[in-house]
């Protein structure tokens, strides 16, 4: 077995026996890029002018509110913001330049209707998020990679508990671009069978935990029940209930 330095990621999440290996990925590196771009790095002259032009999305400006470097947020989202203006002045400017409604012979101006996808461009963009899955891609790849040169991680694959459902459908997604003839089949038929088989199995430890709310069951042990709610969520949709350790700021006061 040989790990490198682009693989210790990946069997360290495979390691953890978690629900979801690519979902630890994920929250890793997202909590990563969380402290890049609320550090020093604020004060880059390349990193001002992407944020300026992209900015964050929801999910990433609710993270990042919630850390404690309020200020590195404002100086960031103050630059951001005088971008946007900027941007959507320009498109204020198209519109009212734009051919109105009149009569059938009445002059229309020079100037071209604006595209209201550009406004909505503006909106729509995240660093973090392209950053994110860049990365996430490169784990991907990765991943098929190691599972065809190591036998020891296809055995860490098999006897795993498989993965969240958006995960899973973009490894069944993904493999023919990555994987060919009989390494295709049979990875295919073991993730439909550890996910089968996982699926099966939370949904046990799922009823055990309500049926734990029933008097007779009250002196029973909880088994793996007693965290089934969250990893379930995390099961069918991904990070639904964050790392603790990945996101500290989130854990209830």
């Amino acid at each position: 077995m040989k790990e490198h330095i682009d693989t210790i990621p990946l069997w360290e999440a495979f390691r953890e026996e978690g629900e979801c290996p690519l979902c630890r990925l994920h929250s890793r590196n997202e909590a990563k890029y969380r402290e890049y771009f609320m550090g020093a790095s604020v004060m880059e002259p390349d990193v001002r002018v992407e944020t300026n032009k992209k900015g964050f999305c929801a999910r990433h400006y609710g993270q990042m509110f919630r850390m404690s470097n309020r200020l590195s947020l404002a100086l960031s989202t103050h630059t951001y913001l005088k971008d946007v203006i900027s941007r959507v002045e320009e498109d204020a400017k198209a519109r009212e330049g734009a051919p109105k409604k009149a009569g059938l012979f009445s002059r229309r101006s020079a100037a071209a209707p604006a595209d209201a996808a550009g406004v909505e461009a503006v909106a729509g963009t995240c660093i973090l998020c392209e950053r994110l899955e860049d990365t996430m891609r490169q784990y991907v790849e990765t991943l098929y990679v190691t599972w065809k040169k190591e036998s020891e991680f296809r055995r860490v694959f098999a006897t795993g508990k498989g993965f969240c459902l958006p995960h899973y459908a973009q490894l069944l997604r993904e493999a023919p671009k990555n994987l060919s003839g009989g390494d295709l089949a049979e990875f295919t038929k073991t993730l439909i069978q550890t996910e089968r088989e996982n699926l099966a199995r939370i949904e046990k430890e799922l009823e055990w935990f309500t049926l734990k709310f029933d008097y007779r069951n009250a002196d029973k042990p909880w088994g793996n029940s007693e965290d089934a709610v969250e990893r379930t969520l995390n099961k069918l949709r991904m990070l639904s209930i964050p790392f603790k350790d990945d996101e500290p700021e989130a854990r209830p006061k």
